[in-house]
């Protein structure tokens, strides 16, 4: 390939995805950028940093109680962010990750059910920009997409129809947090979409944004 004809189209697709970048700041309204100075982090260092969901209004619950099945419900959260359960008239939901609320749950039935046992499923997400995961550049359609519990980096890419043809995609990032709690990992993209290793399989989390870059040649 000439290098000649591919630098104007490596450039425009550079100035392509600080468009699409400058976008995503202004949606979110929180100042996000990767620096190529940076050096991102390992995927190890990415798992362990995975936060747990946070419930939000209008997600979907599945509260069971054990050995208590007139207890178990589905409920929506509320646009207040609470929870009606049987035996527990309002509780605030939104905030929490499932287990504190289920935690908080059982202190309420403790007064009418002996040592309960709650289990809590987000079943259905509502999801804000700070509980999606965005993807921008190189893929076959950047998009964001709602936060699924247990959701990964390949999760991510089948939703996204995979890399286009030009992708670097050993060479994408994955950016999490804001300010000074940004954080980069280098995603290895190509490794896992390419040759099939699941080594390069990690975690995401809500609010994650995926950069995918261009390649030159």
């Amino acid at each position: 390939m000439n290098i000649l004809t591919t630098l104007p189209r490596f450039f425009a697709g550079l100035m392509a995805l600080l468009i699409l970048l400058s976008a995503c700041e202004s949606i979110g309204g929180n100042s996000i950028s990767y620096s190529g100075q940076e050096e991102p982090q390992s995927p190890d260092q990415l798992l362990a940093s995975t936060p747990e969901y946070l419930i939000g209004p209008l997600d979907q619950l599945q509260v069971f109680v054990w050995r208590a099945p007139e207890l178990s419900t589905d409920v929506v959260v509320r646009p207040d962010g609470r929870i009606s359960t049987p035996l527990v008239e309002d509780m605030l939901a939104a905030g929490k990750t499932p287990s504190a609320l289920a935690r908080d749950l059982e202190v309420v039935l403790a007064d009418f059910v002996r040592t309960p046992e709650v289990t809590v499923i987000v079943s259905q997400f509502s999801s804000t920009f700070d509980q999606q995961v965005r993807v921008l550049g190189e893929a076959q359609r950047p998009v964001a997409l709602p936060y699924q519990a247990g959701m990964t980096v390949l999760d991510v890419m089948v939703a996204v129809g995979g890399l286009t043809e030009f992708a670097a995609g050993n060479k994408a990032v994955l950016i999490r947090g804001r300010g000074s709690n940004r954080s980069s990992y280098r995603l290895k993209l190509d490794d896992l979409m390419r040759k099939a290793d699941v080594r390069a399989n990690v975690p995401v989390a809500p609010g994650d944004v995926i950069l995918i870059p261009e390649s030159i040649f």
